[in-house]
């Protein structure tokens, strides 16, 4: 009987060690945990990152308030959904497993010290968060990358265009639209938006397809780019082809438009740069017909 006890205690005794074994807690090694985060980083603490490239560009975005800023593009706005997507490509990517770690594997990614395609500079308030190196793509929308203070290189969801170390490619551009109209001058119409309505400096009734042509062309305008630093200068010798001067809700603007050498750029009175425009949209802020818009003739 007390064999038959024992033998039973011993069986307990097993099974006891053998539950604590499976459901005791681990703890996670701190190097581990920090490992798996390519940049861990708050997206929210970044002010600025700087972009530079194999070939020695460099792009640099500042946050301004809720802006992005261009300071080498004369703090132009940077596209806010497109520094988004970077950062929450390198700070929230998926799949924290890395995927090689030795030094010969760094040189065939490319995201060596010394040798990489991308490197991402983050700053906080003047302080270095950190860097990472983009190298290699091993797929569709895909790049490898790693953290320099780390060993480990990830697989992470990127696409190409979106780490450029062109100012360029990080313009807004959106940057010129006027989204509230209430007054709109030119030299030969004038509109204004009164009682809900839009009437005509001369007295006509604007024509309701002409009048919605304009306000749709200034809402949806699109800027194609900045005219290098010798067009800046040529440009600003150009007589407009047309000037627009436009009161709305966040104030007046003028915009003009300008052509040279075949080609199209707008000026703005809110920046001192010209910025490239494509025919599409020159032709429909060009083609508005004064008399239709003055109300002064018939679509019939």
């Amino acid at each position: 009987m007390k064999q038959s006890v024992a033998v039973l205690l011993l069986i307990l005794l097993i099974q006891c060690g053998i539950t604590a074994a499976v459901f005791w807690p681990r703890q996670v090694p701190v190097n581990a945990s920090k490992e798996q985060a390519l940049a861990p980083f708050a997206d929210s603490a970044i002010d600025e990152v700087r972009i530079g490239d194999e070939f020695d560009n460099e792009v640099v975005l500042v946050r301004s308030g809720k802006q992005w800023l261009l300071p080498e593009l004369e703090h132009v706005p940077a596209d806010p959904a497109k520094v988004d997507a970077l950062l929450q490509s390198i700070i929230h990517q998926t799949g924290s497993w890395p995927i090689a770690r030795s030094p010969a594997a760094h040189q065939r990614f490319q995201v060596a010290e010394y040798y990489y395609q991308k490197r991402l500079t983050l700053w906080s308030q003047g302080k270095k968060l950190g860097a990472i190196y983009l190298g290699t793509s091993p797929g569709f929308r895909k790049v490898h990358a790693r953290n320099e203070n780390q060993d480990a290189i990830y697989s992470i969801t990127l696409d190409a265009v979106q780490s450029s170390a062109l100012s360029a490619d990080w313009l807004d551009a959106g940057l010129l639209q006027v989204r509230t109209p209430l007054r709109i001058d030119a030299d030969l119409y004038n509109l204004y938006f009164e009682n809900g309505v839009w009437l005509s400096g001369t007295g006509g009734t604007p024509d309701d397809q002409e009048l919605e042509a304009l306000i749709t062309a200034l809402k949806t305008l699109q800027v194609d780019g900045v005219a290098d630093e010798e067009l800046q200068r040529e440009l600003s010798a150009v007589e407009a082809d047309l000037v627009l001067k436009i009161q709305g809700l966040a104030g007046e603007v003028s915009l003009e438009l300008l052509t040279l050498n075949d080609n199209y750029f707008i000026h703005s009175s809110e920046y001192p740069l010209f910025f490239k425009l494509s025919a599409y949209d020159f032709d429909r802020l060009m083609g508005i017909d004064f008399r239709l818009i003055s109300g002064e003739a018939s679509t019939q």
